[in-house]
């Protein structure tokens, strides 16, 4: 009889960790049926939709409080879902605080859970790694350092390897990426990265565009994502910056430099060997609070995984456009700290292992008693 699982993905980059992993599944198990909460590439790679991350991918205490009513409805809607469905597993791709109430929801009905790639607990409010030894059968983690965050716990944790390597393995550069988006072909590119979250973009694009009166002999290119409306980004464009949408790794392949939001895309970037300034800005009450929760040094997964200033990382009042120009100007010609920057992409890249992640992930998954 074919396994069926019921999985959930709360934002772009678990969508294509998602996407990966239920290819992965249909793999090694043709009949295997999976439904949830996922994007675009999950739903192409065999997803069943019960609903788009979109409708609950919120950034920020303050966004997610102002929007507590749509997610609680959407958190009873999905456990109705869940026990309609009766999976033989939940799988779980990070995005913490909704999951994790699913989390719970599924053990108390006795339904194993997976989750694969933790939420970041251990940047701030460690002790929940409590409830999620209770309420976790299976937790395969990606970044190095979190197996031993866990042992704290007493709690044995699957370190996988990173599954971004996976997707860069895998990727088909295109040979007319310059052509097909009618981008200058003697300029130098820099490419911008503002995120995927509708928040954090248009916290970001002002200052971003900005940068680019600092830099007449580049082209800026922003990167932007289909889940957002392309309106909120052509305020933003001129003669100098272009946009282009879902081709972030064609854009970063032909690029020097590159501005990015903090989060998945910073160590995408450093696995292409792009010098980068890594920038974030929040709702200013969401970054109050935030600033007193976290605990750990760094922001930017690249920083977090060396445990050392790879990139320079510009946050909230640092986060300007003259800041950006000056940390820019540092990486984008040759020289010492552009190639110090690279040998630290080179450590990152060891520390994360090989590729298979995917696969690894889906058999754990599978075999699991």
């Amino acid at each position: 009889m074919s396994k069926r699982f019921y999985l959930i993905c709360g934002e772009r980059s678990g969508d294509l960790h998602a996407s990966n992993l239920i290819k992965a599944l249909k793999i090694q198990s043709p009949t295997v049926h999976l439904r949830g909460i996922g994007g675009d590439l999950s739903e192409a790679n065999g997803l069943e939709l019960f609903s788009h991350y979109k409708e609950i991918a919120f950034m920020g205490f303050v966004e997610v409080f102002l929007n507590i009513f749509t997610l609680y409805k959407r958190l009873q809607s999905v456990k109705k879902d869940i026990l309609q469905y009766r999976p033989d597993g939940i799988v779980l791709v990070d995005f913490g605080g909704f999951n994790m109430k699913i989390a719970a929801f599924a053990k108390a009905n006795g339904i194993p859970v997976h989750y694969y790639i933790s939420p970041k607990i251990w940047a701030w409010n460690t002790g929940r790694a409590w409830k999620i030894k209770k309420v976790v059968d299976n937790m395969m983690v990606i970044l190095p350092f979190e197996k031993e965050f866990y042992r704290q716990f007493d709690f044995s944790v699957t370190y996988l390897g990173n599954p971004l390597r996976d997707a860069i393995d895998s990727f088909q550069p295109a040979t007319d990426f310059i052509q097909r988006h009618s981008l200058p072909k003697n300029t130098p590119l820099i490419a911008v990265l503002p995120g995927s979250r509708l928040q954090e973009v248009t916290a970001l694009l002002n200052e971003l565009v900005q940068v680019q009166t600092h830099f007449p002999a580049y082209h800026f290119v922003i990167a932007a994502v289909s889940n957002l409306d392309t309106s909120i980004y052509t305020p933003y464009l001129k003669d100098n910056i272009s946009l282009v949408v879902d081709d972030t790794y064609n854009l970063l392949l032909q690029s020097r430099a590159a501005i990015v939001a903090s989060g998945t895309a910073t160590l995408e970037t450093a696995l292409w060997n792009i010098p980068q300034v890594v920038v974030y800005r929040l709702n200013a009450l969401s970054y109050f609070i935030a600033k007193r929760l976290i605990k750990v040094r760094y922001i930017s997964l690249v920083n977090l995984i060396a445990d050392a200033p790879v990139v320079e990382e510009l946050i909230q009042e640092n986060c300007t456009a003259e800041s950006i120009a000056q940390s820019l100007k540092k990486i984008v010609n040759d020289g010492m700290l552009r190639e110090e920057m690279l040998r630290g992409y080179q450590r990152v890249s060891e520390k994360i292992g090989e590729h298979g992640v995917s696969d690894k992930a889906a058999a754990t998954i599978l075999n699991w008693k």
